[in-house]
């Protein structure tokens, strides 16, 4: 299973971050491969709390609901996928740091490919999809840093 964990240190507190990351609806706001989410049912987010939406991966839309694992308020967040084609979970894990906070995202997926092709395939997609995260960890700093100069 492709692992892809990256860090970012963004200036706000844990508490503010932590609070825009759980919302359903910032999610395609900045990762760039959701585009749509929303929480499944009522209720302030917690374990058991489940999202359903899509992604766009290599062009092809891939619908999913994920159920939280773990809830921390502004120390971490995990899910997991439930339901849909794409096997994975994501943790965000959040830490004081100078200049703000540390954001330390972390991605484990299937890759889907299988086989002798998906061995050879696989260090690709995952390098692939570490760019990919380190964008929208990049766009999530950006729109962080807007919002609280604003």
């Amino acid at each position: 299973m492709p692992v892809v964990e990256e860090c970012v240190v963004i200036p706000c507190g844990a508490e503010e971050l932590f609070a825009y990351l759980v919302k359903a609806e910032n999610l395609p706001v900045w990762d760039s491969s959701i585009v749509e989410c929303s929480l499944v049912g009522p209720g302030p987010v917690a374990v058991g709390t489940r999202y359903r939406g899509a992604s766009k991966i290599m062009g092809r839309r891939f619908d999913w609901t994920t159920e939280v694992t773990e809830f921390e308020p502004g120390v971490r967040t995990a899910s997991r996928s439930v339901e849909g084609a794409l096997t994975f979970t994501v943790s965000s894990t959040l830490i004081a740091a100078p200049g703000g906070t540390r954001l330390t995202y972390r991605l484990e997926a299937e890759s889907g490919l299988g086989g002798a092709f998906g061995r050879v395939m696989e260090p690709i997609v995952q390098k692939a999809q570490a760019k990919v995260v380190r964008a929208n960890l990049d766009t999530l700093a950006t729109l962080i840093t807007q919002q609280a100069a604003a």
